[in-house]
């Protein structure tokens, strides 16, 4: 009973748990029977997820442009919730032993509503699913939070950023799917309920031509030196000033 419970676990969410438009955008992943927790005990934010990550696409003009922070296409999905109650979080817990108090705080969560907790991976080193699962545990058996999600990206989006000269730049040791799974199947996230959606290539949409790449890059780089002041053309027909203010301007990618 107890190996066909573990396989139980391991599975991928079924078409009939999860709309097959989210299938279709999405590589998805649970533990613990997430999707379950979520859109029974947790329908207004299974709604709020479903409306978020079925109107995200992977822009070839956030691709091209370097991060920095947090990205701008990790910030094209948290904005989202933020506009619909979702909140950053951080929970001050401590151990008591006796008349001795012991700080021992969390890490912050990207996204939290009514005990569902939300991490956005995009690209960061993959260690960051190991503090993502673990501070999923933790809070659940401090019970503060009731069901994980993490969205990270697929393997297979590799082939795109080679294409489009950022491969370097998402390397294998980064956040992406292949090196969540293991974690989440190994029980790394303990108790807590976690739901796994990796981005497909599917959601990926050109919406820049070739022949616009340099000019909207050299657009960016002169907006972080001014402080997105000004703004050329080029760079606000694709990326919105308020996007640009929404992801901290840095060097380096997320």
């Amino acid at each position: 009973m107890q190996r066909r419970e573990e396989r139980g676990y391991k599975r991928r969410v079924a078409t009939s748990d999860i709309p097959q438009t989210l299938h279709d955008g999405y590589e998805i992943h649970e533990w613990r029977h997430a999707s379950a927790v979520l859109l029974k005990d947790f329908p207004d934010e299974w709604r709020n997820i479903s409306e978020v990550l079925s109107g995200f696409r992977l822009l070839k003009s956030r691709i091209v442009v370097p991060g920095g922070g947090k990205s701008l296409i990790a910030a094209s999905i948290d904005g989202p919730f933020g506009l619909l109650g979702w909140k950053e979080r951080e929970f001050k817990t401590a151990i008591r032993v006796d008349d001795a108090t012991f700080e021992s705080p969390t890490h912050k969560v990207d996204c939290f509503k009514n005990k569902v907790g939300l991490e956005i991976e995009w690209n960061n080193k993959d260690p960051f699913f190991d503090r993502d699962l673990n501070n999923f545990r933790l809070l659940f058996e401090l019970r503060a939070l009731s069901v994980g999600v993490i969205v990270t990206r697929c393997d297979e989006l590799q082939a795109i950023f080679n294409r489009l000269g950022r491969g370097t730049s998402y390397g294998n040791s980064t956040t992406h799917l292949s090196k969540l799974v293991p974690r989440l199947n190994g029980g790394g996230g303990g108790g807590c309920p976690v739901l796994a959606f990796g981005i497909r290539q599917s959601l990926y949409v050109e919406d820049i031509p070739d022949a616009e790449v340099e000019t909207l890059k050299e657009e960016f780089k002169a907006a972080k030196k001014s402080g997105l002041q000004p703004l050329g053309s080029t760079l606000t027909r694709y990326i919105p000033e308020a996007a640009l203010r929404r992801a901290p301007l840095a060097d380096d990618d997320e």
